[in-house]
């Protein structure tokens, strides 16, 4: 099959942003059609592809690459070593895209998250982190983003999700506006409640040890230990200390969920970026690179924020790397 003929390169390119495409599919041969038809218009465009997809996904196109003699131009990218935590996904895509781009070349993407395998709160945020890529490259150079989304095994409603966050969808002809899409705001799934939560403790200023004690008390209870514990404690410390800058105090609540530990905090303040920590600070910034450390060291980062409700942000960390 001449996979070329199933889906022509999209129309004109805005002048900025990703091509943010959504990319629905059952089986394997239904993923190979789409996504191999955008690899050869990216690569009869002289364009660049990098290829970030699961382990047996990825085995699939290798082969269908090599054996159509195009192996060798495709780059192929391992997302797992950025951990389970999807706050870290942006950066990366900043890095690898902007590794790419500095040789001048447009480039083509294609990206399919892990959904299987995940707690309920992974998926919520890996939901949020599709709506978040629109903004944070509505800036950047064009490049083409296709996600592919196996209709068969991820969880129920998130297609609908994700057809807010994808300003397109590929069809039998190519991409087409997307009927689902909608600019925002982000509609948030409800924090779960905590699973028997200790007391909860009310800090201020000078109350950064008492949130240590806590953090480590929980922690020991669940065997979190060593270099995994020091950075949930690093991180710990982060959010409160930004709770007494910026809100005067907030609270403090810890319990474990399915093995993990949890700290929630909450306070009246309210961070009004949406990508505030999903950045990668730059050289030259004055500020902002708590909540970056606070997302490169736990394995979840959940942050809920309104001038009327105040701010929540929850850690999560489980005893092993997530």
């Amino acid at each position: 099959m001449n996979h070329s003929d199933t889906a022509p390169a999209p129309a004109a390119a805005p002048e900025k942003g990703v091509r943010h495409i959504l990319f629905p599919y059952a089986g394997e041969d239904g993923f190979l059609t789409g996504t191999l038809s955008f690899v050869e218009h990216a690569l009869g465009a002289g364009e660049a592809v990098v290829v970030a997809v699961s382990g047996p996904r990825e085995q699939l196109m290798r082969e269908a690459l090599a054996g159509a003699g195009t192996g060798d131009r495709v780059s192929f990218l391992d997302t797992g070593e950025l951990g389970s935590n999807p706050g870290r996904l942006i950066p990366g895509w900043q890095a690898w895209i902007g590794k790419v781009a500095e040789a001048g070349r447009p480039v083509r993407a294609i990206s399919e998250n892990r959904w299987t395998g995940r707690t309920v709160a992974e998926t919520a945020e890996l939901r949020y982190h599709e709506w978040l890529l629109n903004r944070a490259f509505a800036e950047s150079p064009v490049w083409w983003l296709l996600c592919p989304f196996d209709t068969g095994t991820v969880p129920g409603g998130t297609l609908e999700v994700l057809e807010r966050c994808h300003p397109l969808v590929l069809g039998p002809d190519g991409p087409v506006p997307g009927l689902g899409y909608a600019e925002g705001p982000y509609a948030f799934e409800v924090l779960g409640d905590p699973s028997d939560p200790d007391e909860e403790l009310a800090f201020a200023s000078g109350g950064l040890a008492a949130v240590r004690e806590q953090v480590t008390a929980c922690a020991a209870r669940y065997g979190l230990t060593g270099d995994r514990l020091r950075d949930l404690l690093l991180a710990a410390t982060e959010v409160a200390a930004n709770s007494i800058k910026y809100a005067g105090g907030g609270t403090l609540r810890t319990w474990a969920e399915e093995a993990r530990v949890v700290c929630e905090f909450r306070d009246g303040g309210y961070i009004e970026d949406p990508m505030a920590g999903r950045l990668r600070p730059t050289m030259d910034q004055v500020g902002g690179r708590g909540l970056w450390l606070v997302q490169q060291m736990c394995d979840l980062v959940q942050i809920r924020t309104s001038p009327e409700n105040g701010t929540v942000v929850r850690l999560t960390m489980g005893a092993a790397a997530g």
